[in-house]
C-alpha cells in the first residue's frame, strides 16, 4: 500500500495515533509547562463529558477554552434537568466549540456507556465519585484519554480498581490526568522542586488544612426516591462523596503525599457530626483532625471542617530542619526565596498538559498518583470514623466496599453516622451494627 492509500485507511483514531506519535518525535521528553508547543499539531481532539453538575460543566470549559483544536462533542447524565442546564451554560460559555447535538446527549444510569460509544477521544469524568472506578475502567477499556475528577474512588476497593486500571491505560499508551491541579501550577510546581532539592532540609513535620464554611444542599421532593435524592445531594453520603475529608480535603493531602515523595505508613485521628446535624447532611462528619506518620518518621496534621460561621483556612505548611515553606510560593530559612514567575489558571493548565501530552504521544498517567492520595485521605476517614490507629496496608487491602453493585432508583437505606469504638474497617454497605443505629439516634 503506498503513503497516499494507507493514509485514506485510516480512521480518526488511527490518524490521531499517528499524528502524536509524530509529533513525539519532536521532543525527547515530555513535562508539563510547554503545552503551548502542540497546539494544533494533531487534528481536532473531540471531548466528552460524563456528569454534568457544576464541576463537570467548569471542566469541560476549560478543557476545551485551554488549547486550539479542541471540541465538546458529547455528553451525558443520570438527570435530564442536569444536562440541559449545563448545555446552556456551555453554549454560552465556548461558543462554536460547542458541537453536541441531541444525538449525542444522553441521560440515565448507562448515559456513560453511550458517551463512549462516540467518536470522542477524551472523556471528563465528572460524575459523583463513588461512580469513579466504574467509569474510569469502561473509558479505558474504550480507548479514550481520560481527564478524571478526584477523588476516584471512595473505598478501598474503588482504590484497587483504579491502580488496576491505572496501569491497564499505561500499557494501552492512554492518558489519565486528574483534578487536582495544584500539581500543573508553576508556583506549587517550583517551590517543591526547591524543597525536593533540600532548600529547607528534611522534613520533620507539616500541617495541611481545608477549614470553611458549609456548602450547597439538594432539598428532598416527594416524588424523588431514596436513590435519587442522595445522588443528588451526593456530597453528604460516603458511598458517593468519600466524606468531605476525601472529596475535598484530598487537594491538601497530596500536596502532602507530594512534598513527602510518597504515601504515609499510618493514621491516627478524631473527627464527628457537630454541627450540620440534620437529615438533609445525610450521614457524614462536618470536621476532622487526622495526624499521618510518614516512612521518614515525618508527622503530617491534617485539618479540614464545613462548619458555617467558623473561619476559614486553606493551605499547606511544612517543616524542616533549615527552614519552612507553605509549599505554593515561598521558603523561609537558610535559602529564603519567593516565587515571582509565571503565573497560570491551573484548572485549565492541567487540560492544557493532558492535551499536550497526548499529541505528543507522551500521555500523562496520574492515575496511581491520585490513587495514592485518594487511599492516605479515606485512611484519614476511617481512622477518625473507626478511632483507631490504622496502617497503610490495614487499609488498603480491606475489604470495604460503599458503593452498591448495581445503583437504580427505589429504596436505597442511609448508613448511620459513623460511631468511633462501634464502627469498624471492614463493615457492612448500610449499617456498622444495630448497636452503632441506635447510638447514632
Amino acid at each position: 500500500m503506498n503513503r497516499k492509500d494507507f493514509l485514506s485507511s485510516l480512521t480518526r483514531r488511527d490518524f490521531l495515533r499517528v499524528s502524536a506519535v509524530a509529533t513525539a518525535g519532536l521532543a525527547t521528553q515530555w513535562s508539563p509547562g510547554y503545552a503551548a508547543a502542540y497546539a494544533g499539531q494533531a487534528e481536532t481532539i473531540r471531548v466528552g463529558l460524563i456528569g454534568c453538575g457544576g464541576r463537570g460543566t467548569g471542566a469541560a470549559r476549560d478543557c476545551v477554552t485551554s488549547s486550539e483544536g479542541v471540541e465538546l462533542v458529547a455528553m451525558g447524565d443520570l438527570f435530564p434537568d442536569r444536562l440541559e442546564r449545563s448545555k446552556n451554560q456551555l453554549t454560552r460559555a465556548i461558543g462554536d466549540k460547542f458541537k453536541v447535538t441531541g444525538e449525542t446527549s444522553f441521560v440515565g444510569f448507562d448515559a456513560y456507556k453511550q458517551v463512549l460509544a462516540t467518536d470522542v477521544d477524551l472523556v471528563i469524568l465528572a460524575t459523583p465519585p463513588g461512580f469513579r472506578p466504574l467509569h474510569l475502567r469502561a473509558a479505558i477499556d474504550a480507548g479514550k484519554h481520560v481527564f478524571t475528577e478526584k477523588p476516584v474512588a471512595v473505598d478501598p476497593v474503588g482504590v484497587r480498581s483504579v491502580f488496576e486500571t491505572s496501569d491497564l491505560a499505561k500499557s494501552k499508551n492512554l492518558a489519565i490526568v486528574a483534578g487536582t491541579q495544584r500539581r500543573h501550577d508553576p508556583k506549587y510546581r517550583e517551590t517543591i522542586q526547591r524543597i525536593h532539592d533540600g532548600a529547607i532540609g528534611d522534613i520533620v513535620a507539616g500541617n495541611v488544612y481545608w477549614n470553611q464554611g458549609g456548602l450547597w444542599t439538594a432539598e428532598r421532593k416527594p416524588e424523588m426516591s431514596d436513590t435519587e435524592w442522595q445522588i443528588r445531594n451526593w456530597l453528604y453520603f460516603t458511598w458517593l462523596s468519600g466524606d468531605h475529608v476525601v472529596e475535598q480535603h484530598v487537594h491538601n493531602i497530596d500536596v502532602a503525599n507530594w512534598v513527602l515523595g510518597g504515601h504515609p505508613i499510618r493514621a491516627n485521628g478524631v473527627g464527628g457530626r457537630q454541627v450540620r446535624t440534620g437529615p438533609e447532611y445525610g450521614h457524614i462528619y462536618d470536621h476532622f483532625c487526622v495526624e499521618f506518620e510518614y516512612p521518614n518518621g515525618a508527622r503530617i496534621t491534617s485539618m479540614c471542617r464545613q462548619q458555617d460561621g467558623t473561619a476559614g483556612y486553606v493551605g499547606e505548611f511544612f517543616i524542616g530542619t533549615r527552614g519552612t515553606s507553605n509549599a505554593a510560593d515561598t521558603i523561609r530559612g537558610a535559602t529564603a526565596w519567593k516565587y515571582s514567575g509565571e503565573e497560570v489558571n491551573p484548572y485549565q493548565q492541567e487540560h492544557a498538559d493532558l492535551i499536550a501530552s497526548i499529541r505528543a504521544g507522551q500521555p500523562l498517567n496520574e492515575g496511581r498518583q491520585v490513587a495514592e492520595s485518594v487511599l492516605t485521605a479515606i485512611m484519614a476517614r476511617e481512622a477518625a470514623y473507626t478511632g483507631q490507629d490504622l496502617t497503610w496496608d490495614q487499609v488498603l487491602n480491606a475489604n470495604l466496599k460503599l458503593v452498591p453493585d448495581q445503583v437504580a432508583f427505589g429504596d436505597l437505606p442511609m448508613a448511620p453516622v459513623a460511631m468511633p469504638g462501634v464502627t469498624k474497617l471492614e463493615r457492612p454497605m448500610y449499617g456498622h451494627s444495630h448497636e452503632a443505629t441506635s447510638q447514632a439516634g
